[in-house]
């Protein structure tokens, strides 16, 4: 844990051979992350702008497919960072890092299953979690993959609705499973922001605030749920105003029995700067007020909130597509 009293867990939002080999360890050995995570946004550009995979691809038979060559070069990586936080995993202090299953299989509960189990056994490692989008396909895929104990990440939740289904999903496989899993749900933050805080500040309505408040609720939500083995998980907590210090989403969503993952430049911000104090959860009077404030203004925060699962689902289709079309 980077915070042992709160429970508190930092992981590398960050996937690179190279860096694999090299800074991972540093960090971990410095008690400054104790997990990873990766998404196809990461791995193409890993892939496509480092030299590191130049051999390993050359190696590859050409009669091979590109999602096939695609899933040898991620499969090393993410057996190479499981080896080197297994050590973490044995003694209970996570040590888990997530691959997402192929982003086109978002629709496809079935296809998501098999997908999900393929890539888990070509890993071969226990402590690796299968990344699933929060999606009605993606629900049915949770519960299979948790009942055959496999670790899940729900990952591009942005509504309370996604993660009270997320939720009963883990809960119904690990019914099955006849034991607890460990699994997390993803909340993504800044992208909230992002698509917000031009507007309020035009309406002189506080900026840096909603993807707050807004995860603040979902962990609320996780909290009460009280699943055994399931946590809050805040992502998307980079830094794009330049106003904000880096560590911003971190500090600001600190909380009990939580894990924040950042790029690396964020989480070595946070170590050197950052406060490290509880800081979630909020009183929900002040989240009801400012969802208020925007509801004012004419903004339609569910609308907003769902056009970013659109928008999120179609960058790692395209980041995926890019992979494959370079590949």
């Amino acid at each position: 844990m980077y915070i042992e009293d709160l429970k508190f867990s930092l992981w590398a939002d960050f996937i690179e051979r190279e860096y694999l080999d090299n800074e991972f360890k540093d960090l971990i050995e410095k008690k400054i992350i104790n997990g990873a995570t990766s998404n196809p946004a990461i791995f193409k550009n890993a892939i496509l702008s480092s030299d590191a995979y130049i051999s390993q691809l050359e190696s590859l038979s050409a009669s091979l497919s590109s999602k096939q060559k695609y899933e040898a070069v991620a499969i090393y990586d993410i057996q190479k960072a499981a080896d080197i936080l297994k050590p973490l995993y044995d003694k209970g202090d996570d040590g888990y890092v997530s691959i997402e299953v192929d982003p086109f299989l978002c629709d496809d509960a079935e296809a998501t299953i098999e997908e999900g189990k393929r890539l888990y056994k070509a890993i071969g490692r226990e402590n690796v979690m299968i990344k699933v989008p929060a999606t009605d396909a993606g629900y049915i895929a949770m519960e299979a993959l948790v009942a055959e104990d496999i670790a899940v990440n729900a990952t591009l939740i942005f509504k309370k609705e996604q993660a009270l289904f997320c939720l009963d999903a883990f809960d119904k496989g690990m019914q099955k499973a006849g034991r607890a899993v460990d699994t997390v749900i993803s909340i993504f933050v800044s992208r909230v922001d992002r698509a917000l805080d031009k507007l309020l500040a035009e309406h002189n309505v506080q900026t840096a605030l909603t993807g707050i408040y807004n995860s603040a609720m979902i962990y609320d939500a996780i909290m009460e749920a009280n699943l055994p083995s399931c946590r809050a998980l805040f992502a998307s907590t980079g830094v794009k105003d330049d106003s904000l210090p880096p560590y911003y989403y971190v500090e600001k969503l600190l909380a009990y029995n939580s894990v924040n993952t950042a790029p690396i430049e964020t989480i070595l911000a946070f170590d050197a700067d950052g406060k490290k104090e509880r800081a979630l959860p909020i009183d929900k009077e002040i989240i009801i007020e400012h969802f208020a404030k925007l509801q004012d203004i004419g903004i339609d925060l569910n609308s907003v909130l769902d056009k970013l699962i659109d928008d999120g689902l179609e960058a790692f289709k395209e980041a995926f597509d890019e992979i494959l079309e370079a590949l």
